[in-house]
């Protein structure tokens, strides 16, 4: 090789050689900024973290501050009354430490609070430090009920008619601003099958108020507060489950509405979850009946004609959505059912349930005790 070709070979892996050293030094210049912003991020969120939950009053000994907690207040309405009162700096970091820390079991009442209080002072003085404040309407909601016969029973309560009341509950953006507040709430319950979106997630149980004739937003709140109670408590047989704390819910609706004793609850969950495992349809009456949109004493063959997702004797698989009120029994007897063989069974007129592994089995007792369902029927009348 001659000296020039050497040179300009040379020259050129110099070349190279300065631009890559251009480019190493970009990369980490860009990097090093880049690891310096996240960190400041970082830094600077944990600070404003930390300063959120201080006392308002850190420095000094603070003012008393009477604070006045309704019944049935949901924690996202206390966090705002505690920020309103000047006693919390931020209602929405309140609302996520209460989440994170699973703190809950915050009690009506007027409490006589102190701006020099952390965080953790006044979450304890909200759990233990009051006398229950007296309700002035309770208002009962059982298992097993449809949202339509809730809102019938709520319209007496708050004085909103049905109409109303589910013109409200059903609004998208309400929806949409519960799903981004509750953990237990997904883009599931949006589904255009479902007939309505908080279907099964309002908790059974006695709730009381303050007002003669509550608002229906602090009803509903108080209802899916109790429900996120009980999903939070119940993490472990969710998360373990290979269904989805939607799909759960609706297999327990179904078992809410066809057995009456505990240990049927879990047998007939295990049913549920043997024919779902077969890629069996359900073939559940109580979704029949909810297609319908009402109450049915006894399905005909009519009945099961139907047109509806609901209609599980002629869809495979999972209703769209949960069919009614579900207690926690419910719950966990679909998150972990009884392990059976039965594919089958028949709820007599009487409450019991007859299981069987074999169709033809399940057959002759259906045709020995239908008769019960007609007497009954024919008595109604």
């Amino acid at each position: 090789m001659s000296k020039e070709k050497k040179y300009k070979a040379n020259d050129v892996y110099q070349e190279r050689a300065s631009q890559a050293k251009t480019v190493r030094k970009i990369v980490f210049i860009s990097l090093s900024a880049f690891f310096v912003v996240v960190l400041a991020v970082i830094i600077g969120g944990y600070t404003y973290f930390v300063n959120a939950l201080k006392p308002v009053d850190a420095s000094d000994d603070g003012q008393d501050v009477e604070v006045h907690i309704p019944v049935n207040t949901s924690t996202s309405q206390i966090a705002q009354i505690l920020e309103d009162e000047g006693v919390i700096r931020n209602a929405t970091f309140f609302r996520y430490y209460t989440r994170y820390k699973n703190e809950s079991g915050f009690q009506a009442g007027t409490y006589s609070l102190n701006t020099s209080m952390n965080t953790d002072e006044i979450i304890e003085e909200l759990k233990d430090g009051l006398v229950m404040a007296e309700a002035t309407t309770t208002i009962v909601i059982p298992e097993g009920l449809t949202l339509n016969t809730i809102t019938e029973r709520l319209s007496e309560f708050t004085g909103d008619s049905q109409d109303d009341i589910f013109s409200f509950i059903d609004d998208e953006e309400f929806v949409q601003s519960l799903i981004e507040e509750y953990d237990m709430l997904t883009e599931e319950i949006l589904d255009e099958d479902i007939h309505h979106p908080l279907e099964g997630y309002l908790f059974p149980a006695s709730y009381q108020f303050d007002e003669e004739q509550p608002d229906i937003e602090a009803v509903v709140r108080s209802m899916l507060d109790q429900m996120q109670i009980v999903y939070n408590e119940r993490q472990g047989i969710i998360n373990a489950s290979d269904y989805t704390f939607h799909e759960l819910l609706t297999i327990g609706s179904i078992v809410e509405r066809e057995a009456r004793e505990r240990e049927d609850r879990f047998t007939i969950a295990g049913v549920l979850h043997n024919r779902l495992n077969e890629g069996m349809m359900l073939q559940v009456d109580p979704t029949v009946a909810y297609a319908q949109g009402e109450h049915i004493y006894m399905t005909t063959y009519d009945d099961l004609e139907v047109d509806s997702p609901y209609n599980t004797y002629q869809h495979t698989g999972l209703p769209p959505g949960p069919i009614s009120t579900v207690r926690e029994e419910a719950l966990v007897a679909a998150a972990d059912p009884n392990e059976t063989n039965y594919l089958y069974f028949y709820a007599r007129y009487n409450g019991e349930i007859i299981y069987n592994e074999e169709y033809d089995a399940h057959l002759e007792a259906r045709d020995t005790y239908r008769h019960e369902w007609q007497e009954a029927a024919e008595d109604t009348e």
